[in-house]
């Protein structure tokens, strides 16, 4: 019954146990949460975090919580809207959630950890996470999935990731049911978030994540406190979640089909490269290509992709005058990956966005208009050599995701790579050595302070 949506959910939220995990998803959390700190100290480096901590420094946002990679401490809250637009800054943190599931739970339930009135273990932590990103996937699958929540113009990290931090948090707090229930309802007036950046490469992109963030801790810290949240935020009722992100779309009854059986971290993927998640398996079939046919940029005369229309206005663009906007252009993916061999996050700075051999690759790329098309992973993409040769390569479910798992040896490398930037080679070996055995941890209390600059 949709009415007793709310109630069964924050049940779950308030009920789960470290033990009734499989351990699948146990070591898959580990695995995302190291991914999520690894985006988040090379984030730390952007230029959105670094706006927005500064203008929370100047509005008095004192506090002893650490923005990760940095020396600077804020408020809890404010450090969870600051550690959320850093993970979600560079475009390298995980996708498949909520969508970005990783940017939005782990700065919240960080934040949330010196607000503890206990000392918290690794197994509290990792609970944490695995609900965050259940109930994050829950909200997005019940308002329609990805395509047609985000088609309608809302950004599912922000609108649905709201749920996931509140969860996450609640769960880390121990609040009651009926607290939980309050909690979520109080999200539900936080949700935000929507798609105009994708027009001309502004930041709220990255800002969505930060806010979701500091709204779950938010509306957990609300509930505990006894501020009651509507209960009919997941009803058919004027006013509600659905209701109003998702008229005509919504399918009600996933928030809570097989749950606490069918876990939604399962759909997360990791990402390899510093791109939109849907520009990632045509990075990979051109990688194919020129692998197998033993191409050479010069040696290409032509690309075509073909996407569907959602697709294309979202990852079609040609725009790379900023980063954002060149992080959300598969063309510019596909450039990068023949130019410069990797799609990585050295592809996207400002030099090599300008470099004459891009440009003149761009040139080479387009877009075909496919309404057949169902997925970026399952699509083709045509390759033509300036001798007339014709290379047409399927995509596939690209590098990272759950079907194509990253291994551990290159998470590892890109966590080496991304932590490099911020902190020394010890504390980097520390911080996998923490994460990767958090299940044994009897407390992880210092674990923000292992993620700030020394």
């Amino acid at each position: 019954m949709v009415e007793a949506a709310i109630t069964r959910l924050a049940a779950f939220v308030a009920g789960l146990d470290y033990d009734e995990v499989p351990g699948p998803m146990i070591e898959k959390a580990k695995r995302h949460s190291l991914d999520t700190f690894g985006a988040a100290l090379a984030g730390a480096t952007s230029q959105e975090a670094r706006l927005v901590a500064a203008a929370l420094e100047i509005g008095g946002e004192n506090g002893d919580a650490p923005l990760w990679g940095t020396r600077t401490t804020l408020a809890p809250r404010a450090a969870a809207l600051v550690n959320g637009v850093a993970a979600h800054a560079f475009e390298l943190d995980d996708t498949g959630g909520c969508d970005h599931s990783g940017a939005v739970v782990l700065p919240a339930i960080l934040a949330a950890l010196p607000l503890l009135e206990r000392k918290p273990c690794g197994r509290d932590l990792l609970t944490a996470v695995v609900v965050g990103y259940d109930v994050g996937r829950r909200v997005m699958e019940a308002a329609g999935g990805y395509v047609a929540h985000n088609g309608a113009g809302w950004h599912s990290t922000g609108t649905c990731g709201v749920f996931a931090a509140t969860a996450g948090c609640a769960s880390l707090l121990r609040l009651s049911a009926a607290q939980t229930a309050d909690a979520l309802g109080v999200a539900a007036s936080l949700a935000s978030g929507v798609w105009a950046f994708i027009h001309d490469g502004a930041m709220t992109k990255r800002l969505h994540a930060g806010r979701a963030a500091e709204g779950g801790l938010t509306a957990a810290l609300l509930a505990r406190r006894g501020f009651a949240g509507p209960r009919r935020i997941f009803d058919d009722a004027w006013g509600g979640f659905f209701s109003a992100y998702a008229r005509g779309d919504a399918s009600p009854e996933r928030l809570t089909q097989a749950l606490g059986s069918d876990w939604m971290l399962r759909h997360a993927a990791i990402k390899p490269y510093a791109s939109c998640r849907d520009t990632h398996a045509a990075v990979d079939a051109v990688g194919r290509v020129i692998a197998r046919e033993g191409l050479g940029a010069d040696d290409v005369a032509a690309v075509r992709a073909r996407l569907n229309g959602f697709l294309a206005g979202m990852v079609g663009g040609r725009d790379v005058s900023t980063l954002p906007a060149a992080q959300m252009s598969l063309p510019y993916a596909v450039a990068a990956r023949l130019c410069f061999g990797s799609a990585d996050l050295a592809a996207y700075g400002e030099a090599r966005r300008r470099a004459p051999e891009i440009v003149a690759m761009l040139e080479r790329i387009a877009i075909v208009r496919d309404d057949s098309v169902t997925a970026s992973w399952d699509s083709s993409l045509i390759v033509e050599t300036h001798d007339g040769r014709r290379f047409e390569e399927p995509t596939s479910k690209p590098l990272g995701a759950p079907e194509n798992p990253l291994p551990f040896r290159d998470l590892r490398e890109k966590f080496e790579g991304l932590a490099r930037l911020v902190l020394p080679a010890s504390r980097i070996a520390e911080l996998i050595d923490v994460v990767m055995s958090l299940e044994s941890r009897a407390d992880v209390s210092d674990l923000p302070r292992r993620l700030a600059a020394a």
